[in-house]
């Protein structure tokens, strides 16, 4: 009974092939300004900001600006939304300047 589970066993290890010994990527922190990547502008659905404070606006009007800063690319080069360059570098001065004015427009 033992030599044919050892057989068994040396069938499967050298059948068995071998593996890469990989590791992941080291992660560093995030830049600390808006990365210029080489992507196409996308479209979000990001349905909720901190930033910019949406101050007294009804549903609607908060929905309407929303809609507008996850349709509208940052022009700071990120090719992200504005709400997704807000989401992701709150310290995008271009998009929180933008994001500013949208909010602002929306209220009247």
């Amino acid at each position: 009974m033992a030599v044919p589970l050892a057989l068994l066993a040396a069938l499967v290890w050298a059948l068995n092939p071998r593996q890469p010994k990989l590791a992941p990527a080291p992660l560093g922190p995030p830049p600390p300004v808006c990365a210029k990547l080489p992507r196409e502008f996308t479209p979000t659905d990001i349905t909720h900001l901190a930033e910019p404070p949406f101050p007294a606006l009804p549903r609607e009007r908060e929905l309407r600006a929303l809609f507008h800063m996850n349709t509208e690319p940052c022009p700071c080069g990120c090719k992200l939304s504005l709400a997704a360059c807000r989401l992701n570098y709150p310290s995008c001065k271009t998009s929180k300047e933008l994001a500013a004015k949208i909010v602002e427009s929306s209220g009247h």
